[in-house]
């Protein structure tokens, strides 16, 4: 039974606070804590400014709360389910911890293993496009997760 889910990407500020906060609503009502980190993280940082008016205004979601922070074993450990954004995150999070492998998966995963680009420093299309997809992602999990 999944009870904790931690999303992952670079630096904690687009990609997975936005996949955070779109299961966190997907969720409600259930009994699942959703967090997010980065494998470089921008540690204290807020939710990127096009990342958060993207959300709010296809999700009516105000994230503004968002801290960024680093990836940690413990962290890692402590989620039944890790969701990363790109292979290669999946691969720092597996050597940070090692023992987390069976529980490493790509928010894509259910479409064909797709990676989710980061939209950092582009443009404002590129973060609603980045949205489309991770909101996909997200219902493309909710069948799994109970």
């Amino acid at each position: 039974m999944i009870k904790s889910i931690l999303v992952v990407c670079e630096g904690n500020i687009c990609r997975s606070p936005v996949a955070e906060a779109l299961l966190a609503k997907a969720l409600e009502g259930r009994d699942v804590q959703v967090g997010s980190a980065g494998i470089r993280a921008l540690v204290g940082h807020g939710i990127e400014k096009t990342a958060q008016e993207v959300l709010l205004r296809e999700n009516g979601i105000d994230f503004t709360t968002h801290k960024a922070r680093q990836a940690d074993a413990e962290m890692l450990r402590k989620a039944d389910l890790i969701l990363t954004m790109e292979e290669f995150h999946s691969r720092s999070v597996e050597s940070i911890a090692p023992e987390v492998r069976g529980k490493v998966f790509l928010i894509g995963k259910w479409l064909s293993n797709q990676e989710v680009p980061d939209p950092y420093r582009l443009s404002k299309e590129m973060f609603q496009n980045v949205q489309i997809l991770l909101t996909r992602c997200v219902d493309s999990w909710l069948p799994y997760i109970k």
